[in-house]
């Protein structure tokens, strides 16, 4: 696999190391994403949108490094809200529950989740 590609394996890493670096809007759009494309109704066009925007936040190498202070997902959130933008019709009610019971998990109740 090279850095490009998505895998289950390397979003969950990357969200578990990043999580609270990246902070709690950045991961629920990822959450978002990644949840849809678990859903069967979710078209392959939709789906290959998802897994190339979680691609691009999984990948060690992107535009803004993800170490540098207060702007290093700022890149990533983009890429996610873009592809948030085309797929929004398949981001159900099921779909941010199952995100809002993983960010209560990580990042507790003091933040609400957006919209």
């Amino acid at each position: 696999m090279n850095d490009t590609q998505y895998s289950d394996t390397g979003f969950w890493q990357k969200v578990k190391d990043f999580a609270r670096q990246a902070g709690r809007e950045v991961i629920e759009k990822a959450l978002w994403l990644y949840y849809a494309a678990q859903r069967p109704e979710t078209p392959t066009w939709a789906k290959t949108i998802i897994y190339g925007a979680l691609g691009y936040f999984i990948t060690p190498l992107d535009a803004i490094p993800d170490l540098t202070p207060l702007m290093g997902f700022s890149d990533d959130l983009g890429a996610l809200a873009a592809a948030l933008t085309m797929v929004a019709v398949y981001i159900d009610d099921g779909t941010r529950a199952r995100a809002a019971e993983k960010l209560e998990a990580w990042f507790g109740t003091d933040n609400k989740p957006t919209k």
